[in-house]
């Protein structure tokens, strides 16, 4: 990453897709899982390690997806939110050299490796980084290692980082990603 340390990558697809109808690991698009779309993306936009964290239909994810190379994080309380999954992850990388954490979604399928690496190019230990299209914020989001406590005191049911984004907007880096990538969230087949 042009002298600057590596960013981890941290998948979070633990969620039971409740609206979506089915665990949002296990959705299969042009017969590729989404959980596994999502963890090349942030293979190829030069992320490591890669922690995953999953939790509803675990067994069934281990079985169907392909894992191979990432830290593998169970949530159990993966039904308590968001939130749970990202104290987990971050707790997970916590014993790493990583600098940073470029955290993802599993329900972002068209983000690409370019903004992961676009957003990436801010990994610092005091950095905080988000992507945005059409001026609204969104994923990938970098984490600097500094931040991690204030993230996890912070991110309770399905809050995750936002909380602690908030709380200190004079030093998220905001980066335009609509050019080279599709940020949208996918909350339902239809979406």
């Amino acid at each position: 990453m042009q002298g600057r340390r590596q960013p981890a990558g941290l998948l979070l697809a633990a969620g039971g897709g409740t609206r979506y109808g089915m665990p949002k690991a296990l959705v299969s698009d042009g017969g590729e899982l989404w959980i596994n779309r999502a963890l090349g993306t942030l293979r190829d936009g030069g992320c490591a390690p890669l922690v995953v964290v999953i939790g509803a239909a675990a067994a069934e994810v281990r079985a169907k997806a392909d894992l191979g190379g990432a830290i593998i994080v169970e949530n159990t309380g993966w039904a308590d939110g968001m939130g749970s999954s990202l104290r987990a992850g971050l707790a997970a990388l916590g014993p790493t050299a990583a600098a940073a954490a470029v955290v993802m979604l599993v329900d972002t399928p068209g983000i690409t490796a370019d903004a992961v690496r676009t957003v990436a190019t801010h990994t610092a230990p005091g950095a905080l980084a988000l992507a945005t299209y059409r001026d609204e914020d969104g994923h990938p989001v970098l984490l600097g290692r500094d931040h991690w406590p204030g993230v996890v005191e912070l991110a309770t049911g399905d809050t995750g980082a936002r909380a602690y984004l908030r709380n200190n907007p004079d030093t998220v880096i905001r980066v335009p990603c609509d050019r080279i990538s599709d940020g949208t969230d996918v909350d339902s087949p239809a979406t």
